[in-house]
């Protein structure tokens, strides 16, 4: 994270993930982009998929400068069919573009809120015009990194401030939270939004009473498979003892079978 509370998205596996996103999803087989420095709206391409060189690594791209800079100035995607003779583009990178050999391409910015936060590139070595299908794989991939970087930027605010109040609909939130975190494409940023689920879900004690530590124990190991035997065997107690904290724990719980048992202390917060 930046000062600002910005994900520093040069050290961050989001673009990486969505250039590679972006590659499947098109068919195209060259995938490129990079952050946008805040201070000067600069781009920098320093991800690379699929290039036979390295001619645009590291390639600083002003705004309004090339295709990738009138994208960032018209915050919107822009494409061409044949770079280095398109009209309404500046040429001022044809040296760095010309020994990828790359003719159709289309550039997209990466807006979270009202800010460009960084451009992904698309492209192929052949003289084409985009259809729809193309565009529209190429716009899901952009708005997926988008959401991404939005909720990351979030759960790691949250994460590092102290415990906000727990607002009447918790429950909301917290359904709502959960759906995001599993349409994330980001391993990482989706563990760190389940973390913030478990903050934000109470640990109710079952109906029946709280449960014990040992209680806690067998249930855990029966959540992971475990068999009666396998359970008394890595706690040392006996198979009957074992029986026996499961009907206690089911009784406490509520719950007809030990799997729902496990379930139910597992949403509770119980098990860890």
């Amino acid at each position: 994270m930046t000062s600002s509370g910005q994900l520093a998205l040069a050290t961050s596996p989001l673009i990486a993930g969505a250039l590679q996103a972006l590659q499947r999803t098109t068919g195209l087989p060259v995938a490129m982009g990079g952050p946008v420095t805040a201070g000067s709206r600069a781009l920098v391409i320093d991800q690379l998929r699929g290039t036979a060189t390295r001619s645009l690594q590291h390639l600083r791209v002003d705004t309004g400068a090339g295709l990738g800079g009138k994208a960032v100035a018209l915050a919107r995607p822009s494409t061409v069919s044949d770079y280095l003779s398109a009209q309404g583009i500046t040429h001022k990178y044809d040296r760095a573009v010309a020994p990828e050999q790359l003719r159709a391409i289309v550039a997209l910015p990466i807006r979270v809120g009202k800010t460009t936060r960084a451009v992904l590139y698309a492209a192929t070595r052949e003289s084409i015009t985009f259809g729809d299908r193309v565009l529209r794989a190429a716009g899901s991939v952009a708005t997926r990194l988008e959401r991404d970087i939005e909720v990351e930027e979030e759960v790691r605010r949250r994460l590092a401030g102290p415990p906000a109040p727990i607002p009447r609909d918790q429950a909301d939130l917290r359904a709502e939270l959960l759906a995001i975190a599993g349409s994330l494409q980001d391993e990482a940023a989706r563990e760190q939004l389940l973390a913030v689920c478990k903050r934000l879900q109470p640990v109710p004690t079952p109906a029946g009473g709280p449960l014990t530590p040992r209680e806690v124990d067998v249930l855990r190991l029966a959540a992971e498979g475990c068999t009666n035997d396998e359970i008394a065997d890595r706690l040392g107690l006996l198979p009957n003892t074992v029986k026996s904290y499961l009907k206690h724990a089911m009784r406490k719980l509520g719950a007809g079978n030990r799997v729902q048992a496990a379930n139910r202390a597992r949403a509770a917060g119980l098990l860890r």
